[in-house]
């Protein structure tokens, strides 16, 4: 009955910005720890950054700096705001989401950055 649904994805130019979101819907009475992660063609998915409920971040050290990881508790919403974004970011990204202590996963959104 809970779904998870990234969007925001695209064909973006090296250098450039997207702004990805990912809500959550059904029967939904808390929501703890959303996260980022992102899985490149031939790689392992690996996690970009995390944010709990009272808007505590994470981080991965590589992410740093470009990645900014925000929510909307109203809405049941994450987002990751992308810049600077280079050829090597283009991967699938998908967002995770620890709903009434069960963890959902999106069926993920395509991020490609042309060079």
């Amino acid at each position: 009955q809970v779904q998870v649904v990234e969007s925001g994805g695209g064909l973006v130019q090296s250098g450039g910005s997207l702004r990805l979101s990912c809500t959550a819907s059904g029967s939904i009475f808390s929501i703890g720890v959303m996260g980022w992660y992102r899985q490149a063609l031939g790689k392992q998915r690996e996690l970009i950054a995390t944010i709990t409920s009272g808007g505590m971040t994470k981080y991965v050290d590589s992410m740093k700096g470009r990645f900014t990881i925000s929510r909307d508790n109203a809405k049941n919403t994450a987002y990751l705001q992308m810049n600077s974004l280079k050829p090597e970011d283009t991967a699938v990204y998908y967002c995770r989401m620890s709903i009434q202590s069960e963890s959902y996963w999106g069926q993920g959104t395509q991020v490609t950055v042309s060079s």
